[in-house]
């Protein structure tokens, strides 16, 4: 007999930072997956593991911070492959750059990257994960030693060492963007990758020439001091995961740290900046 599941779609504004957090907090109940939408997220439980009350102690949904709706549908077995093609189409980043679900076809792109996203952000799709594509298709990495911070499925780590970029560390402080990291560099054929779980503390001591940061405007603030310190000089930050509303918050930190502003990339008002130390 197949187990019956309940699907609860979410609308998160805004989304990002919602996400991440209402996907935190449902992670601690019995549900199985999360797969990201252009409105928010689906979150998959079932459905004789989903009380009544269920969500009464997910303290975002009583946030002034955020606006969130829900739906919930009752579903069969789910079959996550089926989901996710539903869910997740490949995307196409400057013509050379392919980035698909392992039951996409295959391309001719100079650069083909495999991401299976399970419960972690970061197939591409999203603005932030789009203009750091960008920002890295058109900067010479060879050689760097690199940091992917808020590393989510690796996909920029999983790019950077297509491109040349070695050694490469991707950390996140999410234990299923860990694994979900470690998946996808073995499945995207990655050698220079190692992943680690944890925060801005474990850089303490550490040196790169090329620092990866799409996360969000606050954590951003906080361990900026810590990017910069292990940023070798002319070395290279890219940073996404804020508003163009935010950019003088953050400009105002990094230059006050001695970085020099070199380039924007803007899309649907989010936007991603690159720095020099």
């Amino acid at each position: 007999m197949s187990n019956i599941y309940l699907s609860f779609h979410f609308t998160i504004t805004p989304k990002e930072s919602g996400s991440e957090i209402l996907i935190a907090e449902l992670g601690e109940k019995p549900f199985e997956s999360f797969i990201e939408t252009d409105l928010g997220i689906v979150a998959y439980i079932q459905k004789d593991l989903c009380s009544e009350n269920v969500l009464e102690d997910i303290y975002i949904l009583t946030s002034s911070e955020f606006e969130i709706s829900y739906t919930v549908e009752e579903i069969d077995q789910v079959n996550w492959n089926e989901e996710w093609e539903k869910n997740f189409e490949p995307i196409d980043v400057e013509g050379n750059c392919h980035v698909r679900a392992p039951f996409h076809p295959k391309t001719k792109a100079e650069f083909d990257i495999v991401i299976e996203p399970k419960m972690s952000f970061g197939t591409g799709h999203h603005e932030t994960t789009h203009m750091m594509i960008q920002h890295l298709l058109e900067t010479n990495v060879n050689g760097m030693k690199t940091l992917d911070m808020g590393c989510g499925t690796a996909i920029l780590a999983i790019l950077a060492e297509m491109k040349g970029a070695k050694p490469i560390d991707a950390i996140d402080i999410d234990n299923w963007c860990y694994l979900n990291s470690i998946e996808n560099a073995e499945r995207n054929d990655c050698h220079e990758i190692t992943v680690y779980e944890g925060e801005a503390a474990m850089l303490k001591g550490k040196n790169y020439d090329l620092i990866i940061a799409n996360i969000n405007r606050n954590i951003l603030l906080n361990d900026m001091q810590s990017y910069v310190d292990c940023l070798n000089k002319n070395g290279i930050l890219l940073l996404s995961g804020f508003y163009n509303e935010d950019i003088p918050f953050i400009d105002a930190s990094c230059t006050e740290k001695g970085l020099t502003f070199i380039k924007k990339f803007e899309r649907n008002n989010w936007v991603s900046l690159k720095y020099v130390n």
